[in-house]
């Protein structure tokens, strides 16, 4: 097929995610090797997101086709209740990897499975039902992630089940708690104290949060707040989960986002890099005390494909591969030469309003005049963002744009060449909505 019959033939028969069949523009892809795409009619993109910020180590790596094809010559699927060669290898590895106590895995097929789960056994294993989380935050579309998740997507899907209590975050979209780190991490939390006591702590199971917020800003926490959440949290025996589905797996110069604090959660839950999206699966890391309460006590979940022994033999391949090319390390490497493009472009360019990153997950807040009004408003767009993604996309370069933002999320495995020519693009494409500002 060409790319118009590719997509004519997907609108037909499929619906896609987040979108009016009626009204998307399918990106055709066919193949896709290191940091590009290509379609099928010659085109070749720089994936400068990563797909869904989840392909960290790059697209075919050769060690990891080569573990999926040695995979299918074994054992593909067992049932849930079995034992098998690559359940005790991942699940010793991960254990090994994961710092303190963290050292039993509930095996699902994606993010939102693993937070459902989490879900679940903190509930289970408290006695309690309800949850915090935060506005600034997206947790997976299922049912009680949907709840669970802060973002405008979860309206369409209210009213859902109960128990979900929305909090600010540090970074709230409007609004500060501060002018400095100390200041804010102070006063968010002493917001989050009087909430626990308005809801009772003794009816909180525990608090999700992306320990870096993904899509909905890609926000850093500032310093001490995770050991200050983490106290807080300990003050009212309620569980800390963290949700490292897109931070984890070396995105922000770590293996996983929370190790950049003095930290163990009590629960992480993981997907996306740990088979590099090469074929699903997901997990719930739990600590010790967690684990141990499943001994005498019944889970209360279950998945056909729990601890797929396929997907477990391609998270083996794909762990091994981001540690032994040094993948981490190049996320962490580059991370002050991503800062440095970013800020040349704001010098550059009158309609970027700020940036951000930690390792290689970072986003660009664009303006659409000199005080700082956002191109776009929370959840809406401008017809310069479009244009601006166009562009993009026409010269070569891929990646998301949402609101008045656009995402830069490259491959760990990028190079600094190709960070600077990813750039290079931008560059020119901010053009655009330049002269949105110049009126």
């Amino acid at each position: 097929m060409n790319s118009q019959d590719m997509i004519d033939a997907c609108k037909k028969h499929t619906l896609f995610s987040w979108s009016a069949r009626g009204k998307v523009v399918p990106m055709p892809i066919t193949r896709a090797e290191g940091i590009y795409l290509y379609g099928p009619d010659g085109e070749r993109w720089i994936d400068f997101n990563s797909q869904l910020m989840s392909v960290n180590i790059g697209h075919s790596h050769p060690k990891v086709v080569g573990a999926i094809k040695k995979a299918a010559d074994e054992l593909i699927y067992a049932f849930p209740g079995s034992a098998t060669p690559a359940r005790a290898e991942l699940s010793t590895k991960l254990a090994g990897l994961l710092p303190g106590d963290l050292n039993t895995f509930f095996f699902t097929l994606g993010g939102a499975e693993a937070n459902e789960n989490a879900i679940k056994l903190a509930r289970l294993y408290t006695g309690k039902f309800k949850i915090l989380s935060r506005y600034r935050s997206y947790h997976g579309a299922t049912n009680a992630c949907m709840q669970l998740t802060g973002d405008p997507r979860r309206w369409a899907n209210e009213p859902g089940s109960p128990g979900f209590v929305k909090v600010m975050d540090p970074w709230p979209y409007n609004y500060s708690f501060g002018d400095n780190d100390a200041e804010i991490v102070k006063n968010n939390l002493t917001y989050l104290e009087e909430v626990i006591q308005y809801e009772g702590p003794d009816t909180i199971a525990a608090m999700f949060i992306e320990t870096v917020t993904g899509t909905n800003g890609i926000l850093p926490p500032p310093v001490g707040y995770l050991e200050g959440l983490k106290a807080l949290l300990d003050k009212y025996g309620i569980l800390l989960v963290c949700d490292e589905v897109m931070a984890g797996f070396g995105r922000t110069g770590k293996l996983f986002a929370f190790q950049h604090s003095d930290i163990v959660p009590d629960m992480v839950c993981m997907a996306k890099g740990l088979t590099s999206s090469y074929v699903p699966l997901g997990a719930v890391a739990m600590r010790d005390d967690i684990a141990k309460h499943f001994d005498d006590n019944v889970f209360w979940g279950g998945l056909t494909y729990n601890a797929h022994p396929f997907s477990c033999a391609v998270a083996i391949a794909t762990i091994d591969a981001l540690l032994d090319d040094g993948m981490v390390e190049n996320a962490a490497r580059l991370e002050p030469i991503m800062r440095q493009h970013m800020a040349a472009l704001k010098t550059k360019h009158p309609s970027v309003k700020t940036h951000r990153n930690i390792g290689l997950f970072g986003m660009v807040d664009l303006q659409k005049d000199t005080v700082g009004t956002p191109m776009a408003p929370y959840n809406g767009s401008h017809p310069a963002m479009g244009e601006f993604n166009q562009f993009l996309k026409e010269n070569g370069l891929f990646t998301f744009c949402r609101w008045g933002s656009f995402m830069c999320n490259p491959p760990l495995c990028i190079t600094d060449e190709q960070l600077a020519e990813s750039f290079a693009i931008i560059d020119k494409a901010l053009e655009i909505t330049d002269k949105v500002v110049a009126g």
